[in-house]
């Protein structure tokens, strides 16, 4: 589930700049980036939970 998670941000993430460098999409390209974000600490503190 965690890789699953890490791999949906990262497509999350090229898809943010994708459309922020190449198409204006108005605000759906900020709130892709903050689903980005928000899953990336996710998977950071789950995972470093786990290793506690």
């Amino acid at each position: 589930m965690g890789n699953l998670l890490y791999i949906i941000a990262v497509i999350l993430v090229e898809g943010w700049a994708i459309g922020f460098l190449g198409y204006h999409a108005g605000g759906l390209i900020h709130i892709l980036l903050v689903i980005a974000i928000v899953a990336v600490l996710l998977r950071l503190i789950r995972g470093s939970a786990k290793n506690a």
